[in-house]
Parts: C-alpha cells; sequence; structure tokens
C-alpha cells in the first residue's frame, strides 16, 4: 500500500514537471533569483547564527545580516553564505556546531510540514583527514517536548547525485526547486521516524563539492553530524543518547561507511544499531554492471564525483576519455539523479575511449580506485540489519552478499534478510516496517536478534509488517497534507 501511495504521489508530480517542458534537476547559475509563483507566497523565518569561540564553545547569536538579508526562497549551497565556515574553522572540534538557522521543510518544496527544523554548519573532514565544513538537516517531532529524553537517528539520504539541487539540506527546504533528486521522495520514510518520536539528522554527506562515491568521508561527516546535533540545545539530546543509522542504495553505503569509521573516528558515540538497505556492496562491480544499460548515468556520476576526490582518476580520464565523453562528465555535475538517468540512458563508456573498456579497467589506477571504494573492508561494533532484493536491477545481490561476508568474517554482528519478491525501488518501503522496528528495539536496549542470513519471498509478509504498511501510508498521507507529524 505504501508503493501504491508513493506512486500516486511522486507520478503527478514527475509527469507534471515534464509537461511544462523543466529539465529536472538542472542546477541553476548562482545568485539566480528570478521570481517563482509558488515562491511568492514563501514567508521569511528567524534564522540563529552560532560562533564558536576561541577555545571552541558554541555561542548563539544575534541574526546576522547575513541571515535577515537571505532570500525568501533557498538558494544552492554554492551561491548560500550559510554553507562556508568562518574563518580559523579548522581549530575546532570535530562535530562543533559552527552556525545553526531554523529553516522550513516542505514535501517537494511545496507542501510545508509542521515540524520544526534546523540545519547546522559543522567541523568535518574529507577522505584525507582535512578540515572541512559540512551541513545536517536536523529535525523534531511536532510539539516535541526537548525536556523528554529521544533517540537519534542519522538517515542518510540517497543523495546520488554531484548536483547540489539533490543534497538534502537544500532539496527539503520548502521553496527548493529539487524535481528528480530522491531525498525528496525519502520525507515520505523520514516521518515515520518522527512519528515513532525520534529526533533525527539528515546529513549532506558527500560534502559541499557532491563527492558520491567516495569512501569513508561519508561515514566521517554523518557522524560528525551525530556530534553536532547532540551538542545542540534545542534538540534536547546529550552524550550518551543511543544513536540509530539507516539508508538505502546510495544512502546505505553513506551508512555502510559511518558504521565502519564509527569505532576509531566517533567511538563516543552511542550507537547501537545501523540498518543497510541495499547497500551497493561493490562500486566496481556496479558500473560494469550498469554501463550500457537504462540505468548508465547512474555510474557515470560516480565517475564525475571521484573525480574530485582522486588526482589520478582525472588524470587517467584526461589520458583516455575524449572530448566529448568528458564534456558528458561535466554536464551530469548539473542533473539530478533521474535526469542523469534518462538522458544517459544506455551510454556506454567505451564509445569515448581511446582503448577498449576492459583495458581501461586494468589499468592500475582505475583497479586500485575500485578496490579502495568497496565498503566492507572494516567491522562496525554496533548491531547491522542488511536488507537486500534478490532481483534488483540496479545492485546485484551477489556485490551486497560480498559485502555482508567480509563484515561477518571480520566478526561483525550482522542481520541479513534476502527479499524474493521485490526489486530496487520496491523494497525501501516495503522493507521499512522492518527496519523501523529493529531500530526500535535497538533504542529500547533489547538483544540483536541472532546473526545470520535469510531468504524471504517478502520482508512485507507478516501481520506486523502489514500493520506497520498501513502506519507508514497514513503518516505518508499526512506528510502530503502537511499535517503534524
Amino acid at each position: 500500500m505504501i508503493l501504491v501511495a508513493a506512486v500516486l504521489i511522486v507520478g503527478p508530480a514527475v509527469c507534471g514537471a515534464h509537461r511544462v517542458g523543466r529539465a529536472v534537476g538542472l542546477r541553476r547559475a548562482p545568485g539566480d533569483q528570478r521570481p517563482s509563483r509558488a515562491m511568492d507566497e514563501l514567508e521569511g523565518v528567524w534564522m540563529m547564527v552560532c560562533r564558536v569561540d576561541a577555545v571552541g564553545a558554541v555561542r548563539v547569536g544575534e541574526p546576522t545580516e547575513e541571515v535577515r538579508g537571505r532570500p525568501r526562497r533557498p538558494v544552492l549551497p554554492e551561491a548560500d553564505p550559510f554553507y562556508q565556515p568562518p574563518n580559523d574553522f579548522e581549530w575546532a572540534a570535530a562535530g562543533a556546531v559552527l552556525r545553526s538557522r531554523a529553516v522550513e521543510v516542505a514535501l517537494f518544496g511545496v507542501v510545508a510540514q509542521r515540524f520544526p527544523a534546523w540545519q547546522l554548519l559543522y567541523r568535518s573532514c574529507d577522505l584525507q583527514g582535512a578540515a572541512q565544513a559540512a551541513v545536517t538537516t536536523v529535525l523534531l517531532p511536532a510539539g516535541a517536548d526537548p525536556a523528554v529524553p529521544r533517540p537519534l537517528l542519522s538517515y542518510q539520504c540517497a543523495i546520488d547525485a554531484v548536483a547540489s539541487t539533490c543534497f538534502p539540506s537544500y532539496a527539503l527546504q520548502r521553496g527548493a526547486q529539487a524535481l528528480g533528486c530522491v531525498p525528496q521522495l525519502e520525507l515520505l520514510l523520514i516521518a515515520s521516524a518522527l512519528a515513532r518520536g525520534w529526533a533525527v539528522s539528515l546529513p549532506d554527506h558527500e560534502g559541499l563539492a557532491g563527492n558520491w562515491g567516495a569512501p569513508r568521508e561519508p561515514g566521517y561527516r554523518a557522524l560528525d553530524g551525530i556530534r553536532a546535533a547532540l551538542t545542540f540545545a534545542p534538540l534536547g539530546l546529550n552524550p550518551s543518547t543511543p544513536v540509530g543509522l539507516w539508508g538505502y542504495s546510495g544512502g546505505g553505503l553513506a551508512t555502510s561507511w559511518a558504521a565502519e569509521m564509527a569505532p576509531k573516528y566517533a567511538p563516543e558515540i552511542n550507537v547501537v544499531g545501523a540498518a543497510l538497505g541495499s547497500p551497493v556492496g561493490d562500486p566496481g562491480s556496479a558500473f560494469l554492471r550498469l554501463n550500457a544499460t537504462r540505468y548508465a548515468g547512474l555510474p557515470i556520476m560516480v565517475v564525475a564525483g571521484l573525480r574530485h576526490v582522486y588526482p589520478q582518476l582525472d588524470r587517467v580520464i584526461r589520458r583516455h576519455v575524449s572530448a566529448e565523453g568528458r564534456e558528458i562528465l561535466q554536464s551530469v555535475e548539473h542533473l539530478s539523479t533521474i535526469a542523469a538517468v534518462r538522458r544517459l540512458s544506455h551510454y556506454d563508456v567505451g564509445d569515448h575511449l581511446d582503448v577498449p573498456l576492459a583495458d581501461f579497467l586494468a589499468l592500475p589506477e582505475v583497479t586500485a580506485l575500485f578496490q579502495e571504494i568497496q565498503p566492507g573492508g572494516h567491522a562496525p561494533s554496533a548491531p547491522i540489519l542488511a536488507v537486500q532484493s534478490v532481483h534488483d536491477q540496479l545492485i546485484a545481490v551477489d556485490d551486497v552478499d560480498g559485502q555482508i561476508a567480509r563484515y561477518r568474517a571480520a566478526g561483525a554482528h550482522v542481520t541479513y534478510r534476502r527479499d524474493r519478491l521485490s526489486e530496487h525501488i520496491a523494497l525501501h518501503p516495503l522493507a521499512a516496517p522492518l527496519t523501523l522496528t529493529w531500530l526500535a528495539d535497538r533504542f529500547a536496549g533489547k538483544p540483536p536478534p541472532e546473526p545470520g542470513a535469510k531468504t524471504v519471498w517478502s520482508t512485507a509478509l507478516s501481520g506486523s509488517a502489514l500493520r506497520g504498511l498501513l502506519g507508514l501510508t497514513w503518516v505518508a498521507a499526512k506528510v502530503v497534507m502537511g499535517r503534524p507529524v
């Protein structure tokens, strides 16, 4: 039922966008503030700016001129001064809040939601450990009392793009123009966590450059976003707050990195469980599998994101990829996920290489890169729930099997469910009741189920799962109607 509801909700919005002839998800030029009739009705919100003092303490100050002059419609992160860290932020502790502001979340940028939300700019780091600023959007249930203890869920959205239109900090704001970006759809499931009384953190885990596919650093940003949320007074959390991780597809990959990095990078965080939905398993294998298929745009965007992180990959591309091929790589950096999939359907990377594709993939720089970006090399210390469709059209079940096998060989506690009847898109909502219940049990301190793998006809074929799907449908309906969650 939740899948039917999602189709009924999403279909008209996407089709309507194509009817009016807009290029889905294209990035607007920085500073473009052309008026929009839908945007004219937006109401301004007061923003509070946090400053880090010389010893790293956070002080909440009065709204600055930057905040007072902020447009009523959100601008893209690269044109928004909020995303620029203050001078000397490198000296702040990892996860220190550098700045904060209240924001208004809306479904598809149009249907305003009634739960409180803020954005936190905080100190994190990149793959090499160099200081970087990152942003997370933090939520509380409608009417929540910050004095009441509650767990924190860090939900890693399936950003699955390089374009900043798909960052949750932009895509989920009221007035955002981000059709074709997956986080706008995921809000329907995120709301179910709020309905359970949980606080939620939604990090921009790719960083400000959109480094899709990069290893480890998505975990750093998610964990530092948790650190920021735990110290942000309006949420009412504390260092001992139980923390859960959840993500699906590209978000499942980012959640894998967060779970793997947590024991050494953020051992003080009380991570009680991590739920990995279709977590890719082997990005290199996915590249080979999806090239020249209708989903070829997905691996092309991963390559575009990895160029930001690996200079050696960029050199190889410049040496072996034609000018036309490089233009295609550059163009996808401005596309939403759905727009890239549509535009690059059945695109074959080999068409723009000066060597056979097999020879290109056998280059030492490429093989080493594919090995480095593969998750599963570090054992998570928290219990893991993993779900994967046996007949997934995007992510091979064998690749996820391999990731889970690496975790189990390293001693991780993993409960793995393989679903026969679903496919990639349907599995996320269908497995959501199982996932939410599993996370709720971890928050309650219950022991995790026995580790092991099990193949089932469907994760939704049980009385509790069907009741959970009814509950998800009701919550999604409230989101669509703008009712409190």
